[in-house]
């Protein structure tokens, strides 16, 4: 086995990876990743006591317990290229030796739940209510620079979305991926289920304008009728396909939950989308612990 270059994988003074400033023994095997940096102390104040804070960049982490489940909290920045260092890293701070530099023979599985915010594309989806994705179906290319086998229903949902919204594919070739069936589970009725779209932006790609115009006008509307083997999608955001993706081809256990804060189809937003978020950062750690 390969040992892996000082360039490749960047290990900083103290012994931790450069982008998170963590070391392997300061990350639980159970991980919940949120966008804002903000965040991750609204969830952190939950836990009965914590052993680790650090902080690099917008990467935010803290490290502790609900009585004996040991959780980390960790902040990604915003969209799918925040997700590739955040994810990679992870994977790296359970699964490769930072002495040797070598990956380890025992594989790690690591549980990771992002608690998101996002933008219902349903009528029937409320502003205020929960999304627990089925699958991510990434707009954002990530999955297009790594090597992998899609399987056969991931495909063909993918190819379905492309004849269905017309999707223009010399912008984006789009990928579908599965979430944790064993986490999704264990979120009930309390949660819309569906597929989420993950968007590379937050104005032109998720079909705002401003004072630019967009390349395909209609495209948001189609995504609301899309329908696949009795899916349909849920909501839109900028991480989930990216973690569903990455996570999977490492062998992760990975689920996306969000707090639907807008709903673009009848154009309301929350009136109070901070209770909404603290309502599923209970809801969703309650389920975690139990």
């Amino acid at each position: 086995m390969q040992r892996i270059a000082e360039s490749e994988l960047i290990i900083n003074d103290r012994g931790a990876i450069y982008h998170l400033n963590l070391r392997p023994e300061e990350l639980a095997n159970t991980v919940i990743v949120v966008g804002d940096p903000d965040r991750v102390k609204k969830v952190s104040k939950h836990f009965d006591r914590i052993e680790h804070q650090l902080q690099h960049r917008e990467f935010i982490t803290h490290t502790g317990y609900i009585g004996t489940k040991r959780l980390s909290v960790l902040s990604t920045g915003i969209g799918p290229d925040n997700i590739d260092i955040a994810l990679n890293e992870l994977d790296a701070l359970a699964n490769i030796d930072f002495t040797t530099r070598m990956i380890k023979t025992k594989f790690t599985k690591l549980n990771i739940i992002r608690f998101g915010t996002s933008g219902s594309l349903q009528a029937d989806i409320p502003v205020d209510s929960f999304v627990a994705s089925t699958h991510g179906l990434g707009l954002d290319n990530l999955l297009n620079f790594y090597a992998y086998e899609k399987n056969t229903d991931e495909k063909e949902m993918a190819n379905a979305f492309i004849a269905q919204t017309q999707l223009d594919t010399s912008i984006t070739n789009p990928y579908a991926f599965k979430g944790s069936q064993l986490l999704l589970k264990k979120f009930g009725s309390d949660f819309h289920k569906g597929i989420t779209v993950t968007c590379p932006g937050f104005y032109g790609p998720q079909g705002r304008v401003l004072r630019l115009g967009l390349s395909n006008p209609g495209f948001i509307n189609r995504l609301t009728d899309f329908s696949f083997n009795n899916h349909r999608i849920t909501n839109f955001e900028m991480e989930t396909s990216a973690i569903y993706g990455l996570g999977k081809l490492m062998g992760h256990d990975c689920l996306s939950v969000n707090a639907i804060v807008a709903n673009r189809v009848v154009q309301q937003f929350s009136k109070d989308s901070d209770a909404t978020v603290e309502q599923l950062i209970i809801k969703a750690l309650e389920i975690l612990t139990a």
